[in-house]
């Protein structure tokens, strides 16, 4: 049997998880094509410089049954037309599973939803918890003016299935009206039937 030592990693709002960290996957908007509704100013923006739009600090607990992987995900400040910057969002593959998120820092929302279509959003702030239950897709939506710094644990041996929302997108959008975050449905979003 090969025994994990204990470890420890220190939070930095600005910089996410430092010391212990197994990885680091930065996700420019060139990387969320198609998951933006206006894909023209995506488009535009990708050629006038590329902006990192998050990125997902990992800690080395192994993704095998038993343990809990964790890490901070910081989403940066910004918008697509009136869309504003988000995750690419996902399922799990062990849909039997559930996620918890903590609020380090900046405003935001969590959209979850079903693979049918039921939906809920949750507002995210320094000290929420976001508990997310299994058999839910979610997706953080950075609807403020700083990074949205967020700490998560799931099941090791949850996975992550990313495909389902690129195929179907999600139920609803965040987009601003008048400068403040407005829910409206995704006209492009396409409902599995329940299983």
């Amino acid at each position: 049997m090969d025994l994990l030592e204990p470890f420890s990693s220190r939070v930095d709002l600005r910089e996410g998880l430092v010391g212990t960290v197994a990885h680091r996957l930065s996700r420019r908007l060139s990387d969320l094509r198609g998951l933006f509704l206006d894909e023209q100013a995506r488009a535009e923006m990708v050629a006038l410089g590329d902006p990192l739009v998050y990125e997902v600090f990992v800690a080395p607990a192994p993704e095998s049954e038993g343990h809990l992987c964790h890490g901070v995900t910081v989403l940066h400040p910004g918008r697509v037309g009136d869309e504003y910057f988000m995750t690419k969002g996902h399922y799990h593959q062990k849909s039997g599973t559930a996620e918890v998120y903590y609020g380090l820092a900046g405003t935001g929302l969590m959209i979850l939803q079903t693979r049918w279509g039921v939906w809920r959003t949750v507002d995210i702030a320094p000290g929420t918890v976001v508990y997310v239950p299994p058999h839910w897709g979610h997706r953080s939506i950075n609807t403020g003016e700083v990074p949205l710094v967020l700490l998560y644990a799931f099941p090791g041996d949850a996975g992550h299935d990313y495909g389902t929302i690129e195929s179907t997108g999600f139920a609803r959008l965040v987009v601003a009206d008048n400068g403040h975050p407005s829910v409206v449905e995704n006209p492009r979003y396409a409902v599995e039937i329940p299983p």
